[in-house]
């Protein structure tokens, strides 16, 4: 399976997913024009990766923002990935990076955890 790579822009977050190893990445701003077209690849790799996933998956999302489209987005990626654990065809784990002072960003992982059901780490990162 080939990995998906998309390059960000000022509005729309770099993508990285592998499937040979199970790691995801989604860093940046996400605030694309239409949220549902920009992720749709995204979907689709996830639909095709769930029919042979590593045996242990991790996605980082590191965002500085998302607007309110990108966040039903996200949780529809969570959800995909939720269902590959509950299906037991892999162990998932969500690395939700937050800055330190970005108590909101830190408070979306959490919700996002509390609805999906999959582990999250929230981790702080140093703001340079």
């Amino acid at each position: 399976m080939n990995p998906l790579k998309i390059e960000g822009t000022a509005k729309t977050p770099a993508v990285t997913f592998s499937a040979g190893d199970g790691r995801m990445e989604i860093s940046g701003k996400s605030i694309p024009e239409n949220s549902v077209e920009f992720y749709q690849p995204i979907y689709e790799w996830l639909d095709q990766y769930a029919s042979q996933p590593a045996a242990a998956t991790t996605i980082k999302v590191q965002l500085e923002y998302f607007n309110t489209s990108s966040s039903k987005c996200l949780l529809d990626v969570f959800r995909k990935l939720a269902a590959l654990q509950k299906a037991g065809k892999s162990t998932v784990t969500v690395q939700w990076m937050y800055e330190e002072e970005d108590e909101d960003m830190m408070e979306a992982g959490d919700d996002y955890q509390a609805i999906v059901g999959i582990p999250f780490q929230l981790l702080k990162v140093e703001v340079e």
